[in-house]
């Protein structure tokens, strides 16, 4: 028996099998992160931050696509429009996913019929700063000063219903301290406004005002979570002042199309538990003031329906409209 002429047929066919696998693998279409926010915000540095180790563990190209306006429909259009295969994912703020339908009387998606939940990826904080010169070292003095004035104090903040705008009106529930709203186009320039003494304080997520913080530009009164953030370790939490229920977290997670498979949705989760686990990747979101946070879609799911039950509460109570 010629063995040469039985083997040398198979060891081709299984070569010609290994090229066509790495073929297919090495061409898989680029996956794509959705950012409905313009380039350089918090939002994008996460989404470039976790690109390129998401990268690795998918084994294929990702890509990073801004499509911000319309507060957060352009984005969340082109996942919706795009194939429902996992490889367009959004990622999206609280804002879009949870204050937006109290907010917006008409929207164009709807988060339960158009979008599945996939992880978590990071919270954030918010911190309440002020003004360098301010004579308060923390949100009690702030407040107990605020109370001694005649009119309203000016608290800025990027946008009505933003986080910053819900954690002021938590903080004047809760004190019972009269805060005049001053909404911005943004962050940036509440926080310019800040800085120049037009507004008496604010709140912003710790990645937006961190480096102005450690520049001794902003001084920070009181951190709206359960505990202080280990880059701000001296800086109080509200609930340690005494002041009750400022309990803001703006959180960043990935959505995908509702018609993705299961399949693809577990394999991009277990794919974010790692990229989130990464040492580096823990380095350079924590440096940033950002919590990387990973989660089950089940759980992102529950935290969707609570903060959507919660902002909606608060934004109906105060009959709060978004500026057209």
């Amino acid at each position: 028996m010629n063995l040469k002429k039985i083997y040398l047929p198979l060891v081709l066919l299984c070569a010609s099998s290994a090229c066509t696998v790495t073929f297919a693998q090495t061409n898989l279409k680029p996956v794509r992160i959705i950012v409905a926010f313009a380039p350089g915000g918090p939002v994008d540095f996460v989404a470039r931050t976790i690109s390129e180790p998401l990268a690795k563990e998918l084994g294929r190209t990702v890509l990073v696509e801004n499509k911000p306006g319309a507060s957060g429909a352009i984005g969340a259009a082109e996942v919706m429009r795009s194939e429902a295969d996992g490889a367009t994912m959004w990622l999206t703020s609280v804002g879009a996913a949870a204050i937006n339908p109290a907010l917006l009387e008409k929207m164009s998606y709807d988060m339960k019929r158009d979008f599945s939940p996939v992880s978590l990826i990071v919270n954030n904080v918010e911190l309440f700063v002020t003004n360098i010169k301010n004579p308060a070292n923390d949100a009690a003095e702030f407040i107990n000063n605020a109370k001694l004035k005649k009119e309203p104090i000016a608290i800025g903040s990027s946008g009505t219903g933003s986080i910053p705008h819900l954690a002021m009106l938590q903080l004047e529930d809760s004190t019972k301290v009269d805060l005049l709203h001053v909404p911005y186009n943004g962050m940036s320039p509440a926080i310019t406004d800040l800085m120049g003494g037009q507004v008496a304080a604010e709140f912003a997520d710790i990645p937006a005002v961190i480096n102005y913080v450690n520049g001794a530009k902003l001084k920070p009164l009181a951190i709206a979570a359960n505990q202080r953030s280990p880059l701000l370790p001296n800086v109080k939490t509200f609930e340690e002042l005494g002041i009750k229920a400022v309990d803001t977290n703006n959180w960043y997670a990935i959505f995908v199309s509702s018609k993705t498979p299961k399949t693809s949705i577990d394999k991009l989760n277990a794919s974010f538990k790692k990229v989130l686990e990464n040492p580096s990747t823990i380095a350079k979101l924590s440096q940033s003031g950002a919590e990387p946070k990973w989660s089950t879609p089940q759980e992102l799911a529950s935290i969707l329906d609570a903060d959507t039950a919660k902002w909606a509460k608060l934004i109906k109570s105060k009959n709060i409209k978004a500026e057209q």
